[in-house]
């Protein structure tokens, strides 16, 4: 268990809204600021989502390079860049600023009920963002919603249509996909490990309520985590988070009582061979 955890910390997300959480950062200086914070904290990577200068969600070329430069000012940390955008962005818009050449980038694996709204993503266009992954240079993180997400991964890996390094992300809690339980991570990675081999990277990212008990189950079991306001804005049932900062901080702790130190950026890279 003395494995250095890798935290990855989702800051801002596409759905959120100052008035739904009045910390959110929604400002180049605001996420870079974040990052920065969460990386003290213990963050090796920053799963980045942009805002534009009315605080809605962007996949814009030139606001996704101001941030990722001030950030990158502030902190080597490793920026993963998200290609899911908002419910309804097209994928042109989606895959444009991998031209940056982050060095992670998120692919998610199937199209899949997101609360009310349908998060499209077909073959095509899986094999489009996957494509432009691939241009970039960026290592995938494929993000795994629900159990056919992880079946569909081996059949697209078979067919040589995504790309053949990655990291396996189980974002789970998500209304529409499968809910956070303990049962639904043994499951899933029982299937990752007879797929894709013991050695495969993974980590979880529990939406909501689920965002602890599954940080603590991936801790225990050898596994890396995401954490962060995107995923739980509350600290605790009925108490806001006062940052990202603040949700980091807590599961540090309880990694540190599995000797498990948080993973320096360094550590990250040679962990994930970037």
């Amino acid at each position: 268990m003395s494995t250095p955890l890798i935290i990855s910390c989702c800051l801002v997300g596409a759905e959120l809204t100052k008035e739904s959480y009045p910390h959110l950062p929604t400002t180049p200086d605001e996420i870079a600021a974040a990052a920065e914070e969460a990386f003290r904290a213990g963050a090796s990577i920053i799963h980045l989502h942009v805002r534009d200068e009315q605080g809605r969600p962007t996949q814009r070329v030139d606001v996704f390079e101001q941030v990722s430069k001030k950030i990158k000012e502030r902190c080597n940390v490793i920026l993963q860049y998200s290609t899911g955008g908002a419910v309804g962005t097209p994928v042109a818009d989606r895959c444009a600023p991998l031209n940056l050449r982050p060095e992670m980038a998120t692919l998610s694996m199937g199209t899949m009920n997101f609360a009310s709204d349908v998060f499209e993503n077909s073959e095509s266009t899986i094999t489009a963002i996957a494509s432009s992954i691939n241009d970039s240079g960026a290592m995938a993180e494929l993000e795994i919603f629900d159990f056919g997400m992880m079946e569909a991964t081996e059949r697209y890996l078979k067919k040589n249509l995504i790309p053949k390094k990655f990291h396996v992300d189980f974002v789970l809690g998500v209304p529409g996909g499968m809910s956070g339980e303990a049962r639904n991570l043994v499951m899933l990675l029982d299937q990752m490990h007879r797929c894709l081999g013991p050695q495969q990277s993974w980590s979880v990212a529990g939406v909501g309520r689920y965002q602890l008990p599954l940080t603590t189950m991936a801790i225990a079991m050898g596994g890396h985590i995401r954490i962060g306001i995107e995923d739980n804005i509350y600290y605790r049932k009925g108490e806001m988070a006062k940052s990202n900062a603040d949700l980091i901080a807590r599961v540090v702790r309880i990694a540190r009582e599995f000797d498990r130190a948080p993973a320096t950026p360094a550590e990250a890279r040679k962990i994930l061979a970037l």
